[in-house]
């Protein structure tokens, strides 16, 4: 008998998905939305090794999220990086105070759930029958109907359309591991793939989708001064959009103006440009209501961000605990 397309990545993802993650042993909503999340930008192994499991045994239920100081997901968030997930899982925790809403319509209300997240929240916690459109998908979805055009309105029309509605617990998964395994941006295994008999792309699969204009990365110059005094360092809470909420060394364009001592040069690659910074000790005295002081076991225990760390790490300490 002739398989249909779904029916054949369906058989194909018994044999060769991956069953054994842990988001996909539970129906808890909550370890669903984490998963969600910190997948975001980020690999599974990442998550699986230094992320998920901590999280989890700090913050048991999305009602102890929601409780929590926001200092103390950030924490639990340091060196996951783009940190406005954190800062949304945590006021999501706490508009629903503590519970999921059960679709996908009410989660998209929340912050920080997109249309896809929403969808695979909803299908794999509440079996809800709705496709999902991560990157792995989109790139299955331009290789198989031979779709260049990044155009996400026409990506979901074709996420439905391939979609099996009485599976979407099973067919998103499998469409999430046809494109972490197979479906590969660089070197796709178009031989071993169940959708290859009807796929429109596979005769030059690097086609497909059209090809994003690099932009170069620009290079930041900044100096990082550590005010220190009687064994307390000077810290801030930053304010401004990008890494709101870390605590952080007062950064400066230019070079420090009182005498201090230099300590090293760091670098430290971020998503939309290179941040290359001269790091000072400064004993100079110093007042602002703007920071805080703290010792060295203090700042163990707050976010920072890693140039912040690798500044600490100039002095001899290693600020992570």
């Amino acid at each position: 008998m002739k398989l249909t397309p779904q029916q054949s990545l369906l058989h194909w993802y018994e044999t060769h998905g991956r069953h054994d993650l842990p988001w996909r042993t539970t129906n808890d909503p909550y370890h669903i939305y984490l998963s969600e999340i910190m997948l975001q930008q980020t690999q599974v192994k990442t998550v699986l090794e230094r992320f998920y499991f901590p999280f989890l045994e700090r913050f048991p239920t999305l009602q102890d999220v929601a409780d929590a100081e926001l200092d103390d997901v950030l924490k639990m968030w340091e060196g996951l990086g783009y940190y406005t997930r954190a800062k949304n899982l945590h006021n999501a925790a706490k508009t629903c105070n503590g519970t999921l809403p059960t679709n996908a319509y009410e989660l998209m209300q929340l912050s920080g759930i997109g249309r896809s997240t929403a969808h695979a929240i909803a299908a794999f916690a509440f079996d809800e029958s709705l496709p999902i459109l991560d990157a792995n998908v989109k790139r299955i979805l331009h290789r198989y109907y031979a779709f260049k055009a990044r155009d996400e309105k026409k990506l979901w029309e074709y996420a439905y359309t391939l979609f099996d509605p009485s599976h979407p617990f099973k067919f998103n998964q499998a469409m999430m591991d046809l494109g972490a395994t197979l479906c590969l941006s660089k070197k796709p295994q178009c031989n071993l793939c169940p959708l290859n008999k009807t796929c429109q792309g596979k005769t030059d699969p690097l086609t497909y989708p059209e090809p994003k204009i690099k932009a170069i990365k620009p290079i930041r110059h900044r100096a990082i001064i550590l005010y220190t005094q009687d064994n307390h360092y000077a810290l801030q809470q930053r304010k401004e959009k990008f890494l709101h909420g870390l605590w952080g060394f007062m950064q400066i364009e230019d070079h420090p103006t009182k005498e201090s001592h230099h300590l090293g040069t760091i670098t430290q690659h971020y998503s939309h440009f290179t941040l290359l910074a001269e790091v000072y000790l400064c004993e100079q005295p110093f007042h602002s209501e703007e920071y805080e002081w703290f010792d060295i076991e203090e700042i163990t225990n707050l976010a920072l961000s890693r140039a912040d760390h690798k500044a600490m790490a100039l002095l001899g300490y290693n600020s992570k605990k």
